[in-house]
């Protein structure tokens, strides 16, 4: 049990409860008020909910050798497409006022969604089809889609006044945030297809070796682009419930650096950052411990900005973590010094 991929982040993830329940007065209560629960943990769940989904989609990038830093400007995208076609326009109804969408919501969600995965078809035209290496594939996005979406919205904050969005970021079912069920909906269409299809083993062949798995009848090509797009549509789906959440699209700030918390999220889960192995349990625990990670440092009063600083020490220890040839010297030293002291 003890040698458990899973082991490490769930004992991350409680060591970060624990210093909580110590430094945090009143973490754990909770409440129930206005027909749902409120509370600490209730927060973190909410918005963890977009990282969540980001980085389920960022696992299957990264099972493949792949890497997509370009989520963030996606998010942007989404959530400013969203915001532009539903806006929400002031109309008087029987004598009252109230506000209604330019376009059907399902509409307008449709298009955000639609603009997420010509992202994904942009990234997986370029790394599957020209063959061109990912960071730098969708570095190309992450620049000129955050740009675009600030074009859309002229550098300013667009305002949604329409309720029924507000639902998809800030709303609760069952006493619980509506976002936590799509992430779950999510997370378990996607489990399903990686344990009962096929689907889960082509991925961590091409992931180990995808010459040979193209030479043992994998269509490798059409797999990568397959991952791309779903991770790119994850990301429209988080850019829709961020936007839902802060009832406006920031195309500035929106989703930024969140393709930092989606690698860190997965690689803390015990996804290789090498491909083929991943684990899908492991990302989303991953994202709770970033999440958690982030809630304590505000919460405890410590500036923000060190709270970037926590996580470049956390990247670095997990990019050593898994380096063999980092792994062999640690053994070499400690293991000699071992010996020695015998």
């Amino acid at each position: 049990m003890l040698r458990h991929p899973l082991i490490r982040p769930l004992a991350a993830l409680a060591l970060l409860l624990v210093i909580d329940f110590f430094m945090v007065p009143g973490f754990f209560q909770m409440e129930w008020k206005d027909g749902h629960l409120y509370g600490s943990l209730i927060d973190i769940i909410n918005r963890a909910a977009p990282l969540i989904l980001t980085a389920l989609g960022m696992t299957l990038v990264i099972a493949t050798r792949g890497i997509d830093i370009s989520v963030g400007a996606v998010v942007a995208i989404s959530g400013t497409v969203s915001a532009l076609l539903i806006g929400g326009n002031l109309e008087m109804h029987n004598g009252v006022p109230q506000y209604v969408s330019q376009i059907p919501m399902a509409w307008a969600l449709a298009a955000a969604m639609g603009a997420a995965i010509l992202c994904g078809v942009w990234n997986g035209f370029l790394v599957a089809t020209l063959g061109l290496q990912p960071i730098i594939a969708t570095l190309i996005l992450m620049v000129g889609g955050r740009g675009l979406a600030q074009l859309l919205t002229d550098g300013q904050i667009i305002t949604v006044y329409y309720k029924p969005f507000f639902y998809l970021g800030s709303g609760y079912l069952f006493g619980l945030p509506f976002s936590l069920f799509i992430a779950i909906g999510v997370f378990l269409i996607v489990a399903l297809l990686m344990r009962k299809t096929a689907l889960g083993l082509f991925i961590q062949a091409v992931g180990i070796n995808p010459v040979a798995a193209r030479l043992a009848g994998i269509r490798t090509a059409a797999l990568i682009f397959f991952v791309y797009i779903f991770c790119s549509a994850c990301a429209g789906v988080a850019g829709l419930l961020i936007s839902s959440n802060i009832k406006s699209a920031d195309a500035n700030n929106a989703g930024l650096l969140l393709e930092l918390d989606a690698i860190l999220a997965v690689t803390l889960g015990g996804t290789s950052l090498a491909g083929g192995k991943f684990s899908l349990v492991g990302s989303v625990i991953g994202a709770l411990i970033i999440q958690t990670l982030t809630y304590t440092i505000y919460s405890m009063g410590v500036p923000p900005e060190v709270n970037m600083v926590v996580k470049s020490i956390v990247v670095f220890a997990v990019c050593l973590s898994q380096s063999p040839e980092f792994r062999h010297l640690w053994k070499r030293m400690f293991g000699a010094s071992a010996q020695g002291k015998q």
